[in-house]
């Protein structure tokens, strides 16, 4: 399915990161694309690709295109609402009532078609993505993925307890309708569209559930992705529903959903402490980073600093709609504002993100849990945003281009984007 991935070349301003603390750039670059892959950036088009379509962008800031590592599908309909509330009586107030509409295919068809409509038009080249409990609707979700040309896993959320009567599944219902869904999206043949287990969090699923799901993901070699430790009267639930765990983590792991066998986001990680972190960091699992929606559902600050220099995979997202909007260029800086409060109020000896570490993990950090993505390095997948920055005036004649870039992702907003590939493919 799909478009074919071509090569070419883009000529520009480059910048990409090869590490947290290493950011590269050409004022004056070549970006080589071949069959979708990146042949890496240079300042002459070397003799092996002179014959390769060269697409001029006139000085325009050349960019890896963003990962959006946890956002909710079906919450877009209701961002901005009830941000004065913390998570769980938010999820009661809003959320719920919301994804049970997602039954209704006709519902279904017109809110998540502006969804992944503005997601194509925005910053966003890949993306994990929690749909609702809804088999059909979460299918037709990947359905539009596939077709805007995104690079997405899609998950079909899961729940058994604690959810209101209209919502909640049974064990066994959810468990057969999960593996419904995986035969059906595996029948399409998607060429970028994958499926996730969905387990929604611990609170609202019972450890049979849970164990159900860590066999799917085995039997199907389906990734995981979840929430964990986001809020304080979360993490006191979670102590209360399962009282033989050593952490909220070991929910996950007593139940084979956390292990390094299997690929696992989990977002938040506001609270996790050292033994918790050891967890995370034993089963390779991506800390989904969420600075707006923890600030505004009063949860805190994710210490993302001490995350990146323990070495652990670390991803940013946008989590509408605990986060207001899609755009990945308000969760870079949202993710250094929140960084900078942390530092001040909490861990003064931890100091806060640097732009190239936010950079980092918005592009090439939560690349990593699709593998080769969010570099221009020579291998990776050629993700890329060409961003027009003409119209963010300056005086200046001395600018540089990290410069530039920074004051790109402060001023400049998803209108200033010219151009955007995935895998080669071009998406606008």
């Amino acid at each position: 399915m799909g478009k074919s991935k071509e090569s070419f070349a883009l000529h520009g301003t480059v910048v990409y990161c090869k590490s947290a603390k290493e950011m590269v750039t050409f004022e004056d670059g070549y970006v080589v694309c071949v069959d979708g892959i990146s042949e890496g950036v240079f300042e002459k088009i070397p003799e092996e690709y002179k014959d390769l379509p060269l697409i001029e962008t006139n000085g325009k800031l050349i960019i890896p295109g963003f990962v959006d590592l946890h956002i909710h599908a079906p919450q877009y309909q209701n961002r901005g609402n009830g941000m004065d509330m913390e998570l769980l009586p938010w999820l009661e107030t809003y959320t719920f009532p919301e994804e049970s509409k997602y039954k209704d295919l006709s519902y279904t068809e017109k809110a998540y078609r502006m969804f992944v409509d503005e997601l194509r038009s925005g910053a966003t080249t890949r993306a994990c993505v929690f749909a609702t409990a809804h088999k059909d609707a979460t299918l037709r979700l990947m359905e539009m993925f596939e077709e805007s040309g995104l690079i997405t896993y899609v998950g079909k959320v899961n729940m058994d307890r604690n959810v209101p009567d209209y919502y909640v599944e049974t064990t066994e219902g959810s468990l057969s309708a999960t593996r419904e869904w995986l035969e059906e999206q595996k029948a399409k043949k998607f060429d970028h569209t994958f499926p996730i287990i969905t387990p929604r969090f611990t609170p609202s699923c019972t450890r049979e559930l849970m164990e159900g799901l860590a066999k799917l993901s085995k039997e199907y070699q389906a990734p995981v992705q979840s929430h964990l430790s986001e809020n304080l009267s979360e993490i006191e639930w979670v102590k209360e529903l399962e009282p033989d765990t050593s952490c909220y983590a070991d929910s996950y792991v007593k139940a084979g959903i956390m292990n390094p066998d299997i690929p696992c986001i989990m977002a938040h990680c506001v609270w996790s402490d050292e033994h918790e972190t050891e967890i995370l960091k034993k089963n390779n699992v991506f800390v989904a980073h969420s600075p707006e929606s923890n600030i505004n559902l009063c949860s805190g600050v994710a210490p993302i600093k001490k995350y990146l220099e323990a070495g652990m995979n670390v991803g940013l997202a946008s989590d509408v709609s605990g986060g207001s909007t899609t755009s990945m260029f308000a969760a870079l800086r949202n993710a250094i504002y929140a960084s900078k409060l942390r530092n001040r109020l909490f861990d003064g000896d931890i100091k806060p993100l640097t732009f190239t570490e936010a950079f980092y993990i918005a592009t090439k950090g939560g690349g990593a849990f699709f593998g080769k993505a969010g570099s221009f390095e020579k291998g990776y997948s050629f993700d890329a945003l060409i961003l027009d920055d003409k119209t963010i005036h300056t005086a200046r004649e001395d600018i540089t281009v990290v410069e530039r870039i920074e004051r790109f992702m402060y001023l400049g907003d998803d209108r200033h984007i010219a151009g955007k590939y995935a895998a080669g493919i071009k998406i606008i």
